[in-house]
């Protein structure tokens, strides 16, 4: 029997967001620290990563800010996994690696494709250009490899598109904010039931 995908609920701001995706059944949920409109502090981050229980991966999402300023906020909040979403080198990954936190390294398929480990990092995320923005990319392509390893595809997934896009690109997991929102920073429970359902759906595939 193969293994579920894993699913990643992104961009998280609410009691009510963290319920939802957790009894939807995703295996981790994302706090944004970085410059956004689902962007929360450290101290509401904490109250609600106390909501989640134990199985479920906890991510804090950072991008472009001082590693210093990342620990910070990681420790803080209590989080159990880092996700750097800019250009962050190898010495990142060395700096955080001592803490034990799981650490995500998320980028996008421009310029070929990356593979998960090479910077150091647990996890890869491959998404679109411009992160957050609800705006899929090309994964369809014909020239498009998909990574190996571990991988999450985001960008621009919805619970219309979901399957299709895990059929294309086969990944060990997905990861979504955007598309499972009413509008542009707040989520929609009904939604985040129907991406979960529709992933598992293709998991039966």
């Amino acid at each position: 029997m193969t293994t579920p995908l894993f699913i990643k609920i992104c961009g998280l701001r609410t009691e009510g967001d963290v319920d939802a995706a957790v009894d939807a059944g995703a295996d981790a949920i994302g706090f944004v620290f970085a410059d956004s409109p689902r962007t929360v502090d450290a101290g509401t981050a904490r109250r609600l990563a106390e909501r989640v229980p134990p199985g479920v991966l906890t991510v804090g999402v950072f991008r472009g800010q001082p590693v210093e300023e990342v620990r910070a906020l990681t420790l803080a909040s209590g989080v159990r996994a880092v996700q750097l979403h800019g250009d962050e080198g190898r010495e990142y990954y060395d700096a955080l690696r001592p803490q034990g936190w799981t650490l995500i390294r998320a980028t996008s398929s421009e310029g070929g494709t990356p593979r998960c480990g090479e910077l150091g990092e647990d996890l890869l995320l491959l998404d679109a250009p411009a992160p957050g923005a609800g705006v899929p990319w090309n994964w369809g392509a014909e020239g498009f490899t998909p990574p190996a390893g571990r991988w999450l595809l985001a960008g621009g997934l919805t619970p219309e598109n979901v399957v299709e896009a895990v059929r294309t690109t086969t990944p060990w997991g997905v990861d979504v904010s955007s598309g499972v929102e009413s509008r542009r920073g707040v989520k929609d429970p009904a939604l985040i039931r129907a991406f979960v359902e529709a992933v598992r759906a293709a998991d039966a595939f």
